[in-house]
């Protein structure tokens, strides 16, 4: 019988290098893709789903004896995923990557902006404000451990200035930042409240005078440092059952220095629970 010759192209007969043998003897932590761009769609509390644009980082790990990964399947494997995007799919997509790829341990960061609409305090016009969200999981060894992080802008007025001065305040923009790990489900509005509620004042995408008149005011009436900042939202996430771990922080962009003031605090629950942790005097970042 005649045999048959190979198609050009044919994948049996292309060499796979990724696959060969390395003797250097030198595991590799992370390998992987960055910066990759792909549509996703996010659960919204107001509208049920929300279409946005994602950035993505995907790694995995590589032992020693093998000379690389396979760059293509993170693509792959992204591309299978191009649908609603929760905490268990995103635990689904890292059990799937280190099964393809037949490693142990990987990690996923998912950074996309988050649209919510806001409604002005007083003429009630509405308009949209975009949060910096991110979704970052890892698993090692078949667990899975995922964190939420928001990042929140907001307004501070120093209550130092208010006190020694005759009349006004300074006040600036902060980003206060969220990060947590949950062991249920949360929306990423709810975060978003949470700080905008312990903030000076919250900000808006459109405002009239009347609204602007408003929000002076009232941040005025709500002066907060740096450390008030931080520590009242550490308050309403150490009242939340959902919240396992969390790591805030508050940077205000002085609008008197060419510096900005800075403060975190860190906690683990699961911790606390056994004794080995004192949350009055945080030291860990979240387990995971």
């Amino acid at each position: 019988m005649k045999a048959t010759n190979p198609a050009p192209g044919d994948p049996a007969t292309i060499a796979d290098v990724q696959s060969s043998a390395d003797t250097r003897r030198i595991a590799i932590n992370k390998v992987g893709i960055k910066a990759i761009r792909h549509p996703v769609r996010v659960k919204d509390r107001s509208e049920g789903e929300q279409h946005t644009i994602a950035t993505f980082n995907m790694y995995v790990n590589l032992p020693h004896d093998f000379k690389g990964t396979h760059m293509s399947r993170f693509v792959e494997i992204l591309n299978r995923h191009e649908r609603e995007i929760s905490v268990q799919s995103f635990k689904d997509m890292l059990r799937e990557m280190t099964g393809v790829l037949e490693v142990g341990s990987g990690h996923i960061e998912m950074r996309f902006p988050y649209f919510v609409t806001k409604t002005a305090p007083v003429t009630k016009v509405k308009s949209l404000m975009d949060y910096d969200v991110s979704l970052i999981g890892e698993i090692r060894d078949g667990a899975v451990h995922t964190h939420i992080r928001v990042v929140v802008p907001v307004t501070s007025l120093c209550p130092c200035s208010k006190e020694i001065s005759d009349y006004g305040a300074h006040n600036q923009r902060s980003h206060v930042t969220i990060m947590a790990r949950t062991r249920g489900f949360i929306w990423i509005e709810e975060l978003i409240d949470l700080v905008e509620k312990e903030a000076s004042c919250e900000l808006y995408g459109l405002l009239k005078r009347p609204d602007e008149k408003y929000i002076t005011e009232r941040a005025y009436d709500n002066p907060k440092f740096v450390e008030d900042m931080v520590r009242d939202v550490a308050v309403r996430l150490n009242e939340d059952g959902r919240i396992e771990a969390y790591v805030v922080e508050s940077e205000n962009f002085e609008s008197i220095h060419n510096h900005s003031a800075y403060a975190m605090i860190q906690r683990d629950k699961t911790l606390d629970d056994d004794g080995t942790d004192d949350p009055r005097s945080p030291s860990r970042p979240p387990a995971g």
